[in-house]
């Protein structure tokens, strides 16, 4: 008769109490975060900053070669 092997069991305990181990499951845990982070600020829209300043800095005249350019 076959033996019952519990389900999702992979390693031994002895393995994954291991101090190696557990440094790469932090170093993954840490990856995903930041590869989460990037994913979800590529679907974001993008902030520009110069959008939350003042228009103080900006030119009264147009500096182009055409006169009716807008400012």
């Amino acid at each position: 008769m076959p033996t019952l092997v519990p389900m999702g069991v992979l390693l031994p305990d002895s393995i994954l109490r291991n101090e190696f181990i557990a440094v790469l499951a932090a170093f993954v845990a840490i990856n995903t975060i930041v590869y989460v982070t990037l994913a979800v600020a590529k679907i974001l829209p993008k902030v520009y900053v110069r959008d939350w300043l003042s228009a103080r800095n900006r030119r009264s005249e147009t500096r182009s070669i055409d006169p009716d350019a807008p400012i």
